[in-house]
């Protein structure tokens, strides 16, 4: 079963998505706000963070430097889960922190497919450096491998919640030239991770299952 650390400093917010995840089978740890959440995880290491952002005195993203800054929690998937509208700043600059952004509000199933999206994801990575590990590749390619893999998924996913929030693939909706900038350095920046992965992918092809996690 695994255990999911909820951290909203709306008390009903809280209370709301413990009982979604508990009715899903997850074991479940609350927190209040960001302070609350880096106290918990002094002692607890939940499989992955479902972490809102608008919160005070401490927000979202400021808690999330903190699990990721803290060699400790630094690998602990954090899920960001809030009302927010992702901007393409944010996307850019925290892209490299979380696993996923899920807009409230949001179905049970839309819920449970994010976490088991994360937590497989997370696995197949594992699993893919594991062999390659045993079969001798050296530790630096084996890291980019996975660092990629992760980054792909997540800036795709990211990109999708870009274009749906500024429509951005609607002719008759103007963008603001900056935020059209930002999407496509999103866009060239995916294309030279998915180029520098596939070379990777040729080089471990001896070590890594046909089917890879991408």
């Amino acid at each position: 079963m695994y255990t999911i650390l909820v951290v909203d400093d709306s008390p009903f917010i809280v209370d709301v998505f413990v009982t979604m995840l508990e009715r899903g089978g997850y074991r479940t740890v609350a927190a209040y706000g960001g302070e609350e959440c880096v106290e918990i995880l002094k002692t607890v290491t939940p499989d992955l963070i479902l972490l809102d952002i608008m919160m005070e005195p401490v927000d979202g993203w400021e808690t999330l430097e903190r699990i990721k800054q803290n060699p400790e929690t630094k690998e602990i998937p954090v899920l960001m889960l809030t009302a927010k509208q992702l901007t393409p700043t944010e996307a850019q600059e925290y892209g490299i922190y979380i696993e996923d952004y899920v807009l409230k509000p949001i179905t049970h199933r839309e819920l449970y497919d994010a976490i088991e999206h994360v937590l497989s994801r997370k696995q197949a990575i594992k699993s893919d450096m594991d062999m390659a590990k045993q079969s001798g590749f050296d530790s630096e390619i084996i890291t980019e491998y996975a660092r990629l893999s992760k980054s792909i998924d997540v800036n795709k996913r990211l990109m999708k919640i870009l274009e749906t929030t500024y429509n951005f693939n609607d002719s008759k909706v103007r963008v603001s030239d900056e935020i059209t900038r930002a999407i496509k350095s999103m866009e060239m920046n995916i294309k030279f991770q998915e180029t520098r992965l596939q070379q990777i992918k040729g080089e471990l092809a001896g070590s890594l299952p046909a089917k890879m996690p991408l």
